[in-house]
Formats: structure tokens, C-alpha cells, sequence
């Protein structure tokens, strides 16, 4: 079992900024990438940002590229995401997420997730 910890979201004018973070503990030594997926209201899930273990390779996806940075610590095995320029559009609640597979992009994919975080941007 692999438990995941959210935190750091909250509520931001349009521009502002917010840092997530996610701690994982439990069965972890086989995790391959760890990321962060959102959902908005009446919207699927859908990913935002992602950080390999191995190669420590950061993706995005197009909405958040060069606005959004993931890190992470690979020895504690926790991710952060630097969100900047933030737009409303970016409102949903986060959720920090783990695989053992290869693919990082898809919610099907992941293993284990946390229980989310809400950011909401104001206008």
C-alpha cells in the first residue's frame, strides 16, 4: 500500500502563485513516476505535470507548460508543484498520483492516489 499526502492549495487571484507538495510513504520502491493530475467541475480528470524517478525527466502538459514546475526528492520521494501565472482556468482540485508503469499521463495508469487538494483562481 502506498499512502499519498497532499497540500498547499487554496485560493489565489489570477497571476498569483501557489506550490503543491506530495509526500509519499508505504510500498514505494517500485514507483517509476509520481505527478499531479486536476479535475474541474463536470470535467474528467486530466493531467497537469509529471517527474520520473529514474531519468528525473519533468512533463507537462500544453495548459500549464512554462507556467507550472514539478520537483521532486527522490530519497524521500516527494513532489512539489510551483504553479505561477495562475488563470482561472486552472480551478479543480489536484491530486497527486503514482505509477509503476510507464505511462505518466493517463489516470488509468496510475496505482495509488492522494485525496486531493482545491486551488481556486480568482478573476
Amino acid at each position: 500500500q502506498v499512502q499519498l499526502v497532499e497540500s498547499g492549495g487554496g485560493l489565489v487571484q489570477a497571476g498569483g502563485s501557489l506550490r503543491l507538495s506530495c509526500a509519499a510513504s508505504g510500498r514505494t520502491f517500485s514507483d517509476y513516476a509520481m505527478g499531479w493530475f486536476r479535475q474541474a467541475p463536470g470535467k474528467e480528470r486530466e493531467f497537469v505535470a509529471a517527474r520520473t524517478w529514474g531519468s528525473q525527466y519533468p512533463y507537462y502538459a500544453d495548459s500549464v507548460k512554462g507556467r507550472f514546475t514539478i520537483s521532486g526528492d527522490n530519497a524521500k520521494k516527494k513532489i512539489d508543484l510551483q504553479m505561477n501565472s495562475l488563470k482561472p482556468e486552472d480551478t479543480a482540485v489536484y491530486y497527486c498520483a503514482t505509477t509503476r508503469r510507464t505511462v505518466i499521463n493517463r489516470p488509468e495508469y496510475m496505482d495509488y492516489w492522494g485525496k486531493g487538494t482545491l486551488v481556486t483562481v480568482s478573476s
